[in-house]
């Protein structure tokens, strides 16, 4: 079994000097593959390519996984006014400020006494 210090991030390139470069051998040191999650005999090889980590724009690495970012809803502005009027941030409902229980910050949906409602967040 190798481990992600024997083949990097992209899981393509071999980094340890210690690398058989046999298809039926994990490692010279350890055939089988190391015991657990890492490797003591572990030696980064200096001939390895480095390992490039290219982001699109909306998407990040976490754990070594590119992670493609959903496609926002509201724009940054939109999000900022939503922190200004909506219950969730305010407890008061926008309409006629009534204030809701101080359960509100579970809430899925949102309906007042005078009629106002909002289930969008």
């Amino acid at each position: 079994m190798k481990i992600p210090d024997c083949v990097g991030v992209a899981r393509l390139r071999h980094r340890c000097l210690l690398y058989s470069h046999d298809p039926h051998l994990v490692c010279a040191v350890h055939p089988a593959g190391p015991q657990g999650d890492s490797c003591l005999d572990f030696r980064e090889d200096p001939n390895a390519e480095p390992v490039e980590l290219w982001e699109p724009e909306g998407a990040s690495y976490y754990n070594g996984e590119l992670i493609v970012q959903p496609r926002q809803r509201w724009t940054p502005e939109e999000q900022l006014e939503l922190i200004d009027w909506h219950p969730m941030f305010t407890g008061k409902c926008p309409q006629c400020g009534a204030s809701f229980d101080r359960d509100y910050t579970a809430r899925v949906h949102w309906d007042c006494e005078c009629g106002w409602m909002d289930d969008s967040v």
